[in-house]
């Protein structure tokens, strides 16, 4: 496939990273050589130097036989330019876009075919914002993620010493467990993937990976974690487009405390927030956290624009006696220096937006893609389609399958109901199937497996 990517950012070279070695001939814009310059050295692509949305950069960069443009400059403005001048010169089949700002995204009709043609929407707010709300929701987790619109979930949780989990096998762990609908499906140990069997035993500091139907995922969590009281107060720090969008969703569940260094964003955040005490401070003072209870926080989210400010105040709330904390960190070389250790749990704003990006670039018919631990994995709810003659999926047992060896089907969503999987399933037509694929060099061969041959019409 051919992409475009415009926007040498974070996710820009995140997406440009993931999809080079996939056989994508990719080419990158950005008006900063000396960034530019950097990625052509790391990774094997076109880089084009210049405005993203000029006419003449997008020519130069290949935009007339291009399968996709992902426009994900830090501007607004010039992301929805640039997929319109695509549109109106070169046709370009699929345009996507990240669009970051609310005035935009609640007008919908901006986006039509007819005035702003944007294929798809990308917002980092408004997936790094449902990413924590889940955890928030799901105690104890350290990723939660869906599938099928919600009638799934994927759930991340570490095996601590005094839990549940730590010496069971798998099969002895279900028996344990009772009638929960549930599958392990892949465990992380000391940064390495484990496709689990019956006799797994999970050890100490272990990553597990549920899945399970979402009706069933919070009866799964409470019988495995010691039992919780429920989340009532959180405290955010920074009023930043991410902090914002989080405060004004979770103040309508929950008592929630806000502190912003800056007064000005500060008072315009306390004009926006209806149900929020907002404060001027600094998050990293000791005296300002203990003044505002932070040893009776359930949740404290870091969530300025500076990873180090986020990193220092979670320690502190921490230390201070929050129950949980979470820092927001965009440099992927620190999430895995503070998370599980002071820090509970390390937001990735990329990550979050690559998942949603590589839906639309797997091959096949690919409904939802999830990174897990930060990258590492993907999980993939694929569609099969044709019949037993054009497909290689459909009509046969899961245990039939030319599945790569890193790669385990979880569960199939058919007729709205969750079907754990088993070696035994046989695969219908219009079945969602919900993969992970622990080695990201197997995607290929996964995806090839849900494309539908010639034949089928």
């Amino acid at each position: 496939m051919k992409i475009i990517i415009l926007g040498a950012g974070q996710v820009g070279i995140s997406v440009a990273s993931n999809l080079v070695n996939e056989d994508n001939d990719i080419t990158l814009v950005d008006n900063n050589p000396a960034a530019l310059q950097i990625v052509s050295e790391r990774y094997d692509l076109r880089t084009v130097t210049g405005t993203a949305s000029h006419p003449s950069v997008l020519e130069k960069a290949g935009a007339r036989d291009a399968d996709m443009i992902l426009a994900v400059t830090n501007s607004d403005e010039v992301n929805m330019i640039a997929c319109q001048v695509a549109y109106t010169l070169f046709h370009t089949p699929t345009k996507i876009a990240r669009i970051r700002e609310n005035e935009y995204l609640k007008n919908s009709p901006l986006f039509a075919q007819e005035a702003l043609p944007v294929d798809v929407i990308i917002s980092p707010e408004k997936l790094v914002t449902e990413y924590i709300e889940q955890l928030i929701a799901h105690p104890g987790a350290l990723q939660v993620l869906d599938f099928a619109n919600g009638k799934a979930k994927i759930v991340a949780l570490k095996a601590t010493y005094d839990g549940r989990l730590v010496n069971h096998t798998l099969s002895s762990l279900k028996h344990e467990l009772g009638n929960i609908d549930y599958k392990i499906v892949l465990i992380f140990r000391k940064d390495k993937a484990v496709i689990p069997d019956d006799d797994t035993v999970i050890k100490a500091e272990d990553e597990v990976f549920f899945i399970s139907s979402s009706d069933c995922t919070h009866k799964l969590l409470q019988a495995i974690r010691k039992k919780e009281a429920p989340t009532k107060s959180i405290m955010i720090t920074g009023c930043g487009n991410i902090g914002l969008r989080l405060s004004h969703s979770l103040e309508k569940k929950y008592k929630v405390k806000v502190i912003e260094l800056d007064a000005e964003r500060a008072h315009q955040a306390s004009e926006v927030l209806k149900n929020t005490i907002v404060l001027n401070g600094d998050a990293a003072d000791e005296e300002i956290l203990l003044e505002e209870n932070i040893e009776h926080t359930d949740f404290y989210c870091a969530m300025t624009n500076s990873d180090e400010a986020n990193i220092i105040s979670a320690m502190l709330a921490k230390r201070l006696g929050a129950k949980k904390v979470m820092a927001l960190i965009n440099r992927s070389a620190y999430v895995d220096l503070v998370q599980s250790n002071t820090i509970d749990i390390a937001i990735s704003p990329e990550q979050s937006t690559i998942g949603s990006l590589l839906a639309y670039v797997r091959k096949g018919d690919v409904a939802m893609v999830h990174t897990l631990r930060r990258g590492a994995a993907e999980a993939i709810e694929a569609i099969a389609h044709g019949d037993k003659h054009s497909s290689k999926v459909v009509g046969k047992k899961i245990n039939d399958l030319e599945l790569p060896e890193s790669a385990v089907i979880c569960a199939i969503i058919r007729n709205n109901k969750v079907i754990i999987a088993t070696s035994e399933i046989m695969i219908e037509a219009e079945d969602h199937v919900i993969l992970i694929v622990a080695n990201k060099r197997h995607v290929s061969d996964v995806e090839s497996l849900f494309q539908v041959g010639i034949t089928f019409l």
